[in-house]
């Protein structure tokens, strides 16, 4: 019986000790949200762009396209953030924001060798100008 007594008696004594320690170390305001200076600062332009290929692959389209707004927003020269934007706006079925935003990326790559080995983008702004193009001139049904 002693022994607990004297466990319990030193466990007060650790608590009573380094509680204010503990104490001190936690913020006054420890949600950066809830404080009235707190800002939000950007991960960087690559980052966003892997953040929005996360959320691309995982079929989460709107915070993709924030993600990669916000790279674009960080650095308007960034290629990688205007093909992100390209898959996402396609997905939408913004045909039009698609085909722009992959054009966008072709002119922001480092080099014409780059932008010309990029097949697959080449593929996409060909399919959606023919999509495009057929939606604004419908062929006519045939009925009069």
């Amino acid at each position: 019986m002693l022994k607990w007594g004297v466990n319990v008696g030193i466990l007060a004594l650790a608590v009573a000790t380094f509680a204010p320690l503990v104490r001190a170390q936690v913020p006054e305001n420890p949600n950066p949200k809830l404080d009235p200076d707190w800002e939000y600062e950007s991960p960087g332009p690559r980052r966003c762009v892997e953040i929005g290929n996360v959320y691309l692959h995982k079929g989460k389209l709107k915070g993709a396209l924030s993600r990669f707004q916000e790279a674009v927003k960080d650095d308007p020269h960034y290629a990688p953030a205007y093909l992100g934007l390209g898959k996402v706006y396609e997905r939408m079925n913004e045909k039009q924001k698609a085909l722009d935003a992959f054009k966008r990326y072709l002119d922001e790559l480092p080099s014409t060798k780059d932008a010309e080995d990029a097949h697959d983008v080449h593929r996409a702004i060909a399919r959606l100008q023919k999509e495009l193009e057929s939606n604004s001139h419908p062929e006519s049904s045939g009925d009069k």
